[in-house]
């Protein structure tokens, strides 16, 4: 229930930010969200940092040299993805059902993430071969349905927005044991608003008038679907084992689509909701597993 409940926050988000894109730049959008995210997980360390001692920054240097090293990485990485997502729906016409197709494009990193993690010496399951085909027709009924010559920038850049996030699901995976999780994700969301902030600068105009029509979006995806989103992962993956937890993490995509048709009035024909249905599918066979009798710790 508690991963579902933060699937349904990242879902919903995907309308949250169509409508967004509308008003403000995605850089500029991006940049604000990412420092709110920022501003609240800071107040959550400090609270607990009130509540029971623990340091914001762990003392030991060596630690701290970790802390801020990945939190670096991370925040670059989170920065190309997420301004590639929000560019990506900006650039989608209009008649085009974007909260729909970002949300389950994006999810698409469950397909890449066992795909690259071959480059840190795992080994590919069965499922996921299964899956990569399964995927790929998916996503050819779904972004192609008016045939070749209708293939949008929109989709080109949430396809790249499911690969980066997948090489940051990655590295996260490498350090998550030795830093933080909040404070990881506090310097994370950090840097990525300052990095996003430092191009938008240079690179689009924001007028301070629109910000009070995209505030609301601004809150929601910094504070829930950044701030409370995430750590409802952290929590609800105490409690449900991890392929439980990424089939239902995987579902912010089944949202993004509801969500995109209760609240913007989006449409999907029969060709993109069987290419939907596909790439869903998919998603689901890339996250089976099977026992082995050897080597079970490579398995992804």
């Amino acid at each position: 229930l508690i991963l579902g409940f933060a699937s349904v926050i990242w879902g919903l988000a995907f309308v949250v930010q169509t409508d967004a894109a509308k008003s403000i730049p995605p850089l500029t959008f991006n940049c604000l969200r990412s420092l709110i995210a920022s501003l609240f997980l800071l107040v959550l360390l400090l609270v607990r940092r009130a509540r029971k001692g623990t340091p914001v920054l762990p003392r030991d240097q060596k630690s701290r040299r970790t802390l801020l090293l990945s939190g670096g990485i991370c925040g670059f990485l989170l920065s190309l993805t997420v301004n590639l997502q929000q560019l990506g729906l900006a650039l989608y016409p209009d008649g085009v059902a974007a909260a729909a197709r970002g949300g389950f494009l994006t999810a698409l990193y469950v397909i890449f993430v066992p795909l690259l993690a071959v480059l840190f010496g795992k080994r590919i399951s069965l499922p996921v071969l299964l899956a990569v085909p399964l995927a790929a027709g998916g996503i050819y009924l779904l972004c192609l349905s008016k045939g070749f010559s209708h293939i949008y920038l929109g989709d080109v850049m949430l396809l790249l927005c499911a690969l980066g996030f997948s090489m940051h699901i990655l590295v996260i995976d490498r350090v998550r044991d030795s830093v933080d999780s909040a404070a990881l994700s506090m310097l994370q969301f950090l840097v990525c608003g300052v990095l996003s902030g430092a191009v938008a600068l240079f690179t689009e105009d924001f007028a301070l008038s629109a910000l009070t029509r995209v505030l609301p979006a601004l809150l929601y995806m910094g504070v829930l679907s950044s701030g409370v989103a995430y750590t409802l992962q952290i929590v609800g993956q105490k409690y449900a084992e991890p392929t439980l937890a990424s089939i239902v993490m995987s579902l912010e995509s089944v949202f993004a689509a509801l969500g995109g048709w209760i609240f913007l009035g989006d449409s999907l024909t029969l060709r993109e909701l069987i290419g939907c249905t596909l790439v869903f599918l998919a998603i689901l066979l890339a996250q089976l597993r099977f026992k082995r009798r050897r080597s079970p710790e490579k398995k992804f």
